[in-house]
């Protein structure tokens, strides 16, 4: 067993909602002491498992008589056949003047909206889509950034029934139309610029555009558009709630669109509100009147993460502009400021303060601060060093890896438990995970493929206009028939956590040997000379050879010596398997938009394939580099 990094109090630990849930687990199932058996026993008896959570967590609807529809397989099980409810009601169960969204502007103005306000915009804009003909089923979109009326327009499209999908605003055009152009929408909400035009004559299924702020500097006129602040003006009533069967659509989120257009992938209405809450208030010890913040854009799947905080009774604070600007520890300021008690932030965001020299343990109150979330890629051991370190002593540092296709975690926080370096602290509750080598045998303490081997209830509806879920199937349950296929690199730990170790599609295997670019990308965190790099696997001889790039720091130079430095930490720490073949240093590593290091897209860049996914990237033209480096060739 590894010494843990930090670990809480007896009784820190007993006040936790987790172990409240697990306290009546024991009462009225007889579930033994430790996590590990709370886990066994909410993954092995699914029937007692989720009502008890659902009555748990308090959720506002029908449950009906049937927790679990098996069906023939994996992919066919349905939860609660019979229940229904709705993800807004649930969402808006707090009504009083409390604050429920704190919004910061890129110039650092504030707006705040309270529980009661919230539900009456809701109401409003509810009361407008109804009044545009909108009913259950149909697609109502965004194209904002993270300003409160994307979090309103998402609600009051879920009270009616509607399915709803977001893009950033700043998101290309193109990239745009080829997300929400597939689910053909009738409402548009937007924040009108000189592109609107472009964007309504692109998507020629919209009947209708509600237009949020005032225009941006050069916009035209978007002809027969609806100002959001006038919708159903007069509009005074409560909010009304379509309650609808668990398994009803309630959004669409997007793949990266590696490979063609992006995958829309539809959620279901009650698998997304248990899970999420049920991660929230068990998994962190979200508490009604906590402040809960998540770095993230309105494109990535972890915003509606952040609203469904709601739930919790949880203020949110929802933050646009880069999290580097105007300085790179704003996200420390902003945690003061706001007395956040869950601040969630990106490896990525982690290691440039770390780098910039940052310690907001001498220079920042924090005192609030119970939890610090983090997930986007693996959080390196060397990350949590920081943590504890330079930024809080006393904090929970909760890792968690899940995905969009699931939009919840597999492996995640545990508040009752110790965290140790470098690993995840625990499966999620009533997920059956596991890590399977290549024949599909359960393995433990090594690398491998995780999957999950039971059903749970955020899998997804499907992928759109697939109505057979030929390509659904195909993608999630076809490499290991009947078992959800992540695509994550992982293994277990002694201690019962999870290391993951990147994309299973990135994995490198030169000689067979099979090596997550994670297990690289910590050995060289230490070097200072390295800004920040990214490995990938290049055929070669009918093998494949490691290719490392690095980007330096100011006033670093790429030499012999930093070279063989490079290549001893890593056989030192690793193996001879890992070493690169090349190490080359390049001016600039290609990121998406989230913070994630392009692999896909440099891989294909080397070897003269066509990078399909540049709208996803936040720097597309850090790629031209790589497609002709004299390097390669020998």
């Amino acid at each position: 067993m590894s010494r843990p990094i930090w670990q809480p109090s007896p009784e820190r630990a007993g006040q936790t909602q987790l172990a409240a849930f697990h306290r009546l687990a024991a009462e009225r199932h007889g579930v033994g002491d430790g996590y590990a058996a709370l886990w066994a026993w909410s993954c092995r008896e699914p029937d007692a498992f989720w009502p008890l959570l659902w009555d748990f967590l308090g959720i506002i609807g029908d449950r009906g008589a049937r927790v679990l529809e098996r069906g023939a397989t994996m992919a066919d099980a349905r939860f609660f056949p019979d229940a229904r409810l709705s993800f807004a009601e649930n969402l808006l169960a707090r009504r009083d003047d409390a604050i429920a969204i704190v919004a910061v502007a890129g110039d650092g103005a504030r707006r705040t909206l309270t529980f009661r306000a919230l539900a009456a915009e809701v109401a409003r804009v509810a009361a407008g889509l109804r009044a545009l003909g909108v009913t259950a089923g149909d697609r109502v979109v965004g194209v904002l950034p993270s300003v409160p009326e994307a979090i309103v327009a998402m609600l009051a499209a879920n009270s009616v029934g509607a399915i709803w999908s977001l893009c950033d605003h700043d998101v290309g055009l193109d990239a745009v139309i080829d997300r929400l152009g597939q689910i053909e929408p009738i409402v548009l909400v937007t924040a009108a610029s000189r592109r609107t035009a472009a964007l309504v004559g692109r998507l020629p299924s919209v009947r209708h555009v509600i237009s949020v702020g005032p225009p941006g500097p050069d916009a035209p006129d978007t002809p027969d558009a609806i100002d959001y602040a006038g919708l159903a003006a007069e509009h005074a009533e409560p909010p009304r709630f379509e309650r609808l069967p668990f398994a009803a659509p309630a959004f669409v989120l997007y793949t990266s669109g590696t490979t063609g257009l992006p995958k829309c992938i539809v959620h279901n209405t009650g698998g997304q509100l248990v899970q999420l809450l049920k991660e929230h208030r068990l998994h962190y010890d979200l508490r009604s009147g906590d402040r809960f913040f998540y770095q993230t854009s309105t494109g990535w799947n972890m915003w509606y993460w952040v609203v469904i905080a709601l739930a919790a009774g949880a203020t949110i604070v929802v933050r646009a502009g880069s999290p580097l600007r105007p300085r790179t520890d704003s996200l420390f300021d902003l945690a003061d400021a706001e007395r956040l008690t869950h601040f969630g932030i990106s490896p990525a965001y982690l290691a440039q303060a770390r780098a910039a020299g940052v310690k907001p343990r001498l220079t920042h109150q924090l005192g609030e601060l119970r939890t610090i979330l983090s997930t986007g890629s693996p959080l390196s051991a060397g990350l949590y060093d920081y943590v504890y370190d330079d930024v809080k002593r006393d904090v929970c540092l909760t890792s968690l890896s899940g995905g969009t296709e699931i939009n919840a975690c597999f492996v995640t926080g545990n508040p009752t438990g110790p965290v140790v370096r470098g690993e995840i602290q625990a499966p999620a509750l009533g997920m059956q995970v596991e890590v399977f080598d290549d024949d599909g045998r359960a393995i433990q303490r090594a690398k491998g493929e995780l999957v999950c081997t039971a059903p749970f209830p955020s899998q997804p509806v499907g992928f759109w206009a697939d109505p057979e879920r030929r390509r659904y199937l195909a993608t999630y349950f076809e490499r290991f028939p009947g078992v959800w296929h992540h695509g994550d690199f992982a293994e277990t730990t002694p201690d019962g956590g999870f290391v993951i170790h990147g994309r299973s599609d990135t994995v490198l295997k030169p000689g067979g040997h099979r090596i997550g670019t994670a297990e690289l990308y910590r050995q060289l965190e230490p070097i200072d000379a390295i800004e920040d790099s990214l490995a990938v696997g290049q055929t070669w001889h009918d093998d494949v050879r490691i290719v490392l790039f690095v980007t330096l720091r100011d006033g670093a130079v790429f030499d012999d010596a930093l070279e063989r430095r490079i290549r001893s930490t890593i056989l030192s720490n690793t193996s001879p398997h890992h070493v690169p073949a090349r190490i080359i240093a390049v001016p600039a590593i290609p990121h998406t938009k989230n913070g994630k290091k392009a692999e896909l897209a440099v891989r294909a860049a080397i070897h003269g394939e066509p990078v399909t996914n540049t709208a996803s990237l936040a720097n597309p033209e850090a790629l031209a580099h790589y497609q002709s480096l004299p390097a390669l060739r020998r």
